[in-house]
């Protein structure tokens, strides 16, 4: 388990990949994820990157000022789906073409991903929707 901020941020920027991987598998308390996201916020991409992190972070970052750590956050396949949603809505294409490949999207979501601008994005969803391939 990860116990603190500096650990996380020693562990990501470590040359070891054993330490390395540990920064993207391992738990940490919720407060050491506030930390690393309020006094390292050049860590967020790789907060929301790491497999244990708990939905109550990915709620966090969903709003992240950085496309880069929204996609990430898009990517999650334990994203509820209110956090879909709001991503499905997103200004950047990168973090609706998350939602629209994550394999765990909702109709809800695809659905509002379906009225999307590019086409290309447009036609991806409506063929999931048709062939049925959403939770």
């Amino acid at each position: 388990m990860i116990t603190s901020a500096e650990e996380f941020v020693r562990l990501r920027t470590s040359k070891n990949p054993e330490e390395y991987l540990r920064a993207a598998w391992d738990d940490a308390p919720l407060d050491v994820w506030h930390e690393v996201i309020q006094n390292y916020p050049d860590m967020s991409f790789w907060v929301a990157q790491n497999k244990s992190v708990p939905v109550e972070i990915l709620c966090i970052l969903a709003s992240h000022p950085e496309e880069e750590v929204r996609s990430m956050v898009a990517s999650k396949n334990k994203l509820p789906e209110e956090l879909q949603l709001k991503l499905a809505s997103d200004p950047e294409f990168f973090v609706r073409q998350r939602i629209a490949y994550n394999k765990k999207a909702t109709f809800k979501a695809l659905q509002i991903i379906s009225q999307d601008k590019d086409d290309e994005l447009r036609a991806h969803v409506l063929k999931r929707i048709s062939e049925g391939r959403y939770i």
